[in-house]
């Protein structure tokens, strides 16, 4: 039997986030998913002699974004390198990257695993242009090739080997993916690839130091994938080293359809690259006043918010993890704890009956924006009692949406205002509890959890309009005659 907790996994990951630009690095060529193929494509996408590539500065300043949320060390002389590396799907015969020039240095991103917080700590964010897409399952006897994705700018994330399990890299890919989406520099999608990753493993016997054979597993397309395929290549690892086998470094591919990985080619210990700057683009020097002032748009990060959250809010942890899960309703968030101090009652609209109305009608945070007003107006309503939760979300909440409303002259007009009226509470639990006389006796001879059944009778009676705090004190007083 295979012992493997004596053994130690170390992990490498390179992501590649494809940058939200309108047009390619180094043309104007549009950067669209889903256009018919070779469509977006002009001469210097195809290579052509005597074209001349130009940067684009949108690129540059998403890729100093992302390194300034990592707090990566930003190089202020940065100029690009070809990268004499044959791709079939590039027409130059070239990538131009970056090599020893990498825009952002160094950098972490902190992740929450099961054993608490963990920083992942950075090697470099590099720029570098996307290669085109080769297709071979259209025809049994051709490769096609569609040259739409070939120069779209992309950030290379590069992670030093300090991973050691699949959860970690599962919950790196998660942040990562997150943080791009928040400072809108990628969208994030990995059923696109916008988003791939390449994971480098070894196993080595705890408490050795020295690296072990490694092998890269590439292009992996979805969180889910890159957790199955870590895990199984750690399996395979161990057990070939169990078994006397020899570890090959070599580049492999995941097949989801089985959850197992497969050898693609052999790899030598270097590849020459042949770098050498590009002589068609120019060096760039970046002012401290330029990072200065990208730096000042980049909007307040999840971490500095939780925090916030946490201390001046009161929030629990689940709920600000929930709330920080996407930009668009942190956002929403905090432009309604600006008109109303009811921060937890918030969160809960914002996490229940608000996104289950923006999945139904298939509608954004920012169309909601209008409605501000009316729900701090709910949330009052709420507070002081004039409305239950049940009535003001289930009832009056969707109906304002609609017709842009008062929720106060809906809920007068349609009589669903609630009443702290003893008499007319006292009304409807007499009416309660003359229809359960069993429960009533059962009640008395002491299953007190019932008088949530009772509570729960008179909120029907009354269509919601019962104070339940008034309510459960009226039905314990009438209970004990």
């Amino acid at each position: 039997m295979v012992n493997r907790d004596k053994y130690e996994a170390v992990i490498g990951l390179e992501i590649h986030a494809q940058l939200a630009t309108n047009s390619k690095l180094f043309c104007g060529d549009a950067t669209s998913f889903g256009a018919a193929p070779n469509t977006h494509v002009s001469p210097i996408t195809l290579g052509h002699p005597g074209t001349l590539p130009k940067t684009n500065k949108i690129a540059v300043e998403y890729a100093i974004k992302m390194g300034l949320a990592c707090n990566s060390k930003i190089a202020t002389d940065n100029y690009f390198a070809r990268k004499n590396y044959f791709y079939p799907d590039l027409p130059k015969g070239y990538q131009i990257s970056q090599h020893t020039t990498p825009i952002c240095i160094g950098g972490e991103v902190k992740i929450k695993s099961s054993t608490g917080e963990k920083t992942i700590q950075l090697n470099r964010i590099h720029l570098e242009e996307d290669a085109g897409k080769s297709i071979h399952d259209i025809t049994p006897t051709d490769t096609l090739i569609d040259l739409n994705r070939a120069g779209t700018p992309l950030i290379e994330m590069v992670t030093e080997p300090c991973l050691h399990s699949a959860e970690d890299a599962f919950l790196y890919v998660s942040e990562v993916r997150k943080l791009v989406r928040w400072l809108g520099v990628c969208d994030g999608n990995m059923e696109e690839g916008s988003l791939r990753c390449d994971a480098n493993i070894s196993v080595r016997l705890k408490g050795e130091t020295t690296l072990g054979t490694k092998v890269e597993v590439k292009n992996l397309n979805s969180i889910r994938n890159i957790k199955k395929a870590i895990e199984f290549e750690i399996d395979r690892l161990i057990e070939l080293k169990e078994t006397g086998g020899n570890i090959i470094q070599q580049t492999r591919s995941f097949d989801a359809n089985n959850d197992t990985t497969f050898s693609i080619r052999d790899k030598e210990d270097a590849n020459d690259y042949r770098y050498f700057p590009d002589p068609d683009l120019a060096p760039f020097h970046l002012t401290e006043s330029y990072i200065a002032e990208i730096k000042s748009s980049i909007p307040a990060l999840p971490a500095v918010l939780k925090n916030t959250w946490k201390s001046q809010f009161g929030l629990s942890e689940y709920d600000i993890d929930q709330l920080c899960e996407q930009k668009e309703e942190a956002d929403f968030f905090m432009a309604l704890t600006t008109q109303t101090k009811h921060y937890k009652a918030a969160a809960n609209w914002i996490l229940g009956p608000i996104r289950e109305y923006l999945n139904e009608q298939q509608i954004s945070y920012l169309d909601l924006q209008k409605s501000i007003p009316q729900l701090v107006e709910l949330l009052e309503l709420v507070a002081s009692n004039q409305l239950n939760f049940s009535v003001a979300s289930g009832k009056i909440f969707k109906a304002i949406m609609d017709s842009g409303g008062s929720p106060i002259s809906y809920a007068q007009e349609n009589n669903l205002l609630q009443t702290n009226s003893s008499d007319e509470i006292n009304n409807w639990i007499t009416q309660v509890l003359s229809s359960n006389p069993e429960k009533v006796a059962a009640y008395k001879k002491g299953k007190k959890g019932l008088i949530g059944l009772f509570v729960g009778e008179v909120k029907k009676l009354s269509k919601g309009k019962a104070d339940p705090k008034v309510t459960t004190e009226l039905l314990e007083a009438a209970l004990l005659k």
